[in-house]
């Protein structure tokens, strides 16, 4: 609707999980890093948590689109309100396995030569399960039994849970202690900071064709204004944005005022938070190699939506996107 108005090629502030608009902090530096270290060395089991909206979906999206060009298999699971024989059928139907008999016993023992092929293919497996934080007992205890499909040297299927901190509470309780202890790699996804709104809305702005005029569109104490109202939450900034672009459009106004983030920020029912700033992590050389191949994905993923063809990348961490 505004796209013209605004010299834009593609809505800036979409609420779905696109990779190609995917903006990585140092946190998620250290996520994404992590994960995928963990995947290609056969950590075995990693979780990852972060509030609601702070980017853990498109992380998701951003790892399964890696693993893909890396030929390595993996199922995403992204309702795990199932039962475990449910959960087991799942899996084994996302990764394209054709299993004549469902019972359990079946699935498990073809899952298990499936896991094997891969590891003598020299590759290995990836289940992620998204919204983690609703698994309930028995089906953690499922996932806790699947850690169990490994070789005296490594582990066969590598298991990555993604939720809410709710999820860290859940896995710090008694009663899966033991899951906890087979835990390789947590990592936490947190809300932007200012200066990283900032740069945020800029990044979306530039990738959906806004030139030179994309820093006019937002100023600075207008940005001030939507980190305050969003906390830093990247899905909040994405709404408050969206509907500041459509209120200026209507006005016909070039740059977002104050008082329209105000007005949005009623509608919304948003209120201004104060959180407690959190300090960067430090990141080892190997991490900072993995964000690389991140950011070159990203890369990738805008050529390919220009229409280019993209051959070949490389890291020196040896990761390839071709």
């Amino acid at each position: 609707m505004y796209k013209k108005f605004f010299g834009l090629t593609r809505n800036p502030f979409e609420i779905s999980p696109d990779p190609y608009f995917f903006f990585a902090t140092s946190r998620h530096h250290e996520a994404f890093a992590s994960i995928l270290h963990g995947v290609l060395r056969h950590k075995g089991f990693m979780v990852v948590t972060g509030e609601v909206g702070t980017g853990k979906t498109l992380l998701v999206r951003c790892l399964l689109e890696m693993l893909r060009r890396q030929n390595i298999a993996s199922a995403n699971v992204f309702n795990p309100c199932l039962s475990p024989l449910e959960f087991l059928r799942y899996i084994v139907r996302d990764l394209g396995l054709k299993i004549s008999s469902q019972d359990k016993g079946s699935l498990l023992l073809e899952l298990n030569n499936y896991l094997i092929a891969r590891h003598r293919a020299n590759t290995t497996t990836v289940l992620i399960v998204d919204e983690a934080q609703d698994l309930d007992p028995e089906l953690l205890e499922e996932i806790r039994l699947l850690t169990n499909l490994e070789t005296s040297q490594q582990k066969l299927l590598q298991i990555v849970l993604v939720g809410q901190p709710e999820l860290d509470q859940k896995m710090d309780s008694p009663g899966l202690r033991q899951l906890k202890q087979r835990i390789s790699l947590r990592c936490q996804l947190h809300p932007l900071q200012e200066g990283e709104t900032k740069s945020y809305i800029l990044r979306r702005l530039q990738r959906a064709g806004a030139n030179s005029h994309a820093t006019t569109m937002f100023p600075d104490e207008i940005t001030t204004a939507i980190h305050r109202y969003s906390n830093g939450i990247p899905r909040l900034i994405n709404t408050i944005c969206e509907n500041a672009l459509i209120a200026a459009y209507a006005d016909k106004l070039n740059t977002v005022r104050p008082e329209v983030i105000d007005e949005v920020a009623k509608d919304l029912r948003l209120n201004v938070l104060t959180c407690p700033p959190v300090p960067a992590p430090s990141i080892t050389v190997g991490q900072r190699a993995m964000a690389k191949s991140l950011l070159e994905l990203v890369e990738a993923l805008e050529r390919v939506a220009r229409g280019n063809d993209v051959r070949e990348i490389s890291s020196d961490r040896g990761v390839k996107i071709v």
